[in-house]
């Protein structure tokens, strides 16, 4: 089972999800999302937490109020973290978890260390975590199959933009042709009004100066 939470401290809202049990941590490491951020209390036992970003956000520049929700709901979620001030939660993209077949039920590394950050926790905010608390839903959640729908929504929608992006250039080679189809009709037409303007005699021409 999962749980998930809805944080209003950004807007649009942002999902907030953990497993239950280490079983299901294992899942979650297995099939986050992209756009997922891992959260966990550093050198402490905890529930894995995962930030669901919203469009246009990076895992650098999630908004403070937005770490500050996960972050206590990290603190909220570990026995021994729960009970002490003064700790610190480590983030980093899903994408940047590390498993090996030799780590224990739940245990992770990183692939690259410089891509985790840390923020410090003073202590719980119990109204943080009451309003966190107020949006909790326990979901079973097929794990393949929700992978298998996402991968097909961003197919689709990489299909739509490439289709969009052909039709721009389509149009903008035709508004090209048309642009250079008119300098050459524009050219000949100079030249036939050239061509047909009477020239002067040289007579004429004496004239001009006399």
């Amino acid at each position: 089972m999962v749980l998930f939470f809805k944080s209003t401290a950004v807007d649009p809202p942002a999902f907030i999800y953990m497993g239950r049990d280490k079983v299901e941590n294992e899942e979650l490491i297995k099939y986050a999302w992209p756009q997922d951020v891992w959260f966990h209390v550093d050198k402490l036992s905890s529930a894995h937490v995962y930030l669901r970003m919203t469009e246009g956000m990076g895992w650098e520049s999630i908004p403070e109020a937005l770490v500050t929700d996960c972050a206590q709901l990290v603190k909220a979620n570990s026995i021994e973290g729960n009970k002490k001030d003064n700790i610190t939660i480590i983030y980093t993209p899903a994408s940047n978890l590390k498993k090996t077949g030799d780590m224990a039920v739940g245990q992770v590394s990183f692939h690259n260390d410089k891509k985790v950050k840390r923020v410090y926790v003073e202590k719980r905010e119990n109204p943080i975590v009451n309003r966190l608390n107020k949006t909790k839903e326990e979901r079973q959640v097929d794990h393949e199959q929700e992978r298998i729908d996402r991968i097909k929504k961003e197919n689709a929608v990489k299909r739509a933009a490439a289709a969009e992006k052909k039709k721009q250039d389509a149009e903008l080679a035709k508004a090209r042709e048309a642009e250079k189809a008119a300098r050459s009709y524009d050219s000949l037409f100079n030249v036939e009004e050239d061509e047909d303007t009477p020239r002067k005699t040289g007579r004429e021409l004496e004239d001009d100066f006399m």
